[in-house]
């Protein structure tokens, strides 16, 4: 890719590529903000499942501090080139020892985009960048600091979480934590619930290819009624936290409270191994996910996103929401199959 080049004094920016993973790791590993999407195994997922070529940018200064900013450029077939970091995750954006860093690496990432022909940037931040324009501030993530003991947990649950969780286990429902075996499971659930939604499913071997790079840090956990699949997550272990970015349950088993069992079994292993932080993931303020999430007594983290035009000022962006509602009409009468079949195709540009 690209060769390192000076922007001040003492600061050099250069782009990094495969060869250079293990250096991405170690400034990964090294910085106190970086999340979950900073991880170097994306590259491998989203290239190799969805074809976006990287945008990988790191920084260091003349004492050795360091900064990455990871993205993707996705080209669209309609709409235009975007440049995103970081597609279908929650987070992104520059993560520095410094702020100067951070800046220099969005001053390379806006001109790198703009060479590529890249009408925006989209930048997910756990804080405010110092560009022009406000970001969307509705979506937050909600996270629990974990006790080492899951007794201690629920014990400050409150009563109502409880009585749920007993309710979904005297239904019998079961869960089965695993690996990489249970994705059909939770595919299939995923796959039928995402089209309820309305929205396109990402693809299945979006998920293959996570196990196969995150390894052991991925897992996948099962609700079941006998045999029946009827929810399912998947979790990213990230430093001393565990992140869950995709989960479903099947709405005609609401009553049941899956959901709240799913959940429960998987912060109790959670607690077992040793995480100290549990991430539910982003939702927006007020939502029925986020009044879910929240009462387990996840806290709000802010969230910053930010889209850059290229071309100059960022600007709010127009609301979509009566096509967006109309498609999501249509799609959800749409049979499983076409949906599986189609959703990925579609997918593969929505980057939110």
């Amino acid at each position: 890719m690209t060769t390192a080049i000076l922007t001040r004094a003492s600061l050099s920016v250069s782009g990094a590529d495969r060869e250079s993973g293990a250096p991405w790791a170690e400034a990964v590993e090294s910085l106190r903000g970086s999340g979950l999407a900073h991880a170097p195994e994306w590259l491998t997922v989203i290239r190799e499942t969805y074809g976006h070529d990287p945008l990988y940018l790191s920084a260091e200064d003349g004492r050795g501090r360091r900064a990455v900013l990871p993205a993707f450029v996705v080209r669209r077939p309609m709409g235009g080139t975007v440049v995103s970091s970081m597609p279908f995750l929650d987070g992104g954006g520059p993560c520095g020892a410094t702020g100067e860093l951070a800046d220099a690496l969005v001053t390379r990432l806006l001109d790198e985009s703009r060479r590529r022909g890249a009408a925006a940037v989209e930048l997910r931040c756990a804080q405010r960048l110092a560009v022009a324009g406000e970001p969307m501030e509705h979506k937050v993530n909600l996270t629990l600091p974990l006790p080492a003991d899951a007794g201690r947990l629920w014990a400050q649950l409150d009563g109502s979480v409880r009585n749920q969780i007993r309710k979904a286990d005297k239904a019998g429902l079961s869960v089965t934590l695993g690996g990489a075996e249970q994705l059909d499971a939770f595919y299939g659930v995923f796959a039928e619930r995402m089209r309820e939604l309305g929205s396109p499913v990402h693809a299945r071997r979006l998920f293959t290819a996570i196990f196969d790079a995150f390894g052991t840090r991925a897992r996948t956990v099962v609700v079941r009624q006998g045999d029946t699949a009827v929810g399912g997550l998947v979790a990213l272990a990230f430093k001393d936290g565990l992140t869950v970015p995709w989960a479903s349950c099947a709405s005609a088993y609401r009553r049941l409270c899956p959901n709240m069992l799913l959940y429960w079994q998987t912060l109790r292993a959670a607690c077992a191994d040793g995480f100290r932080r549990f991430d539910f993931g982003r939702s927006t303020r007020g939502s029925g996910t986020y009044r879910f999430k929240r009462q387990w007594g996840a806290m709000e983290e802010p969230l910053f996103w930010y889209t850059i035009p290229t071309s100059g000022r960022p600007r709010p962006a127009a609301s979509t929401r009566p096509r967006s509602v109309f498609l999501a009409e249509a799609w959800r009468r749409l049979p499983l199959a076409v949906t599986c079949s189609l959703g990925p195709r579609i997918r593969k540009y929505l980057t939110q």
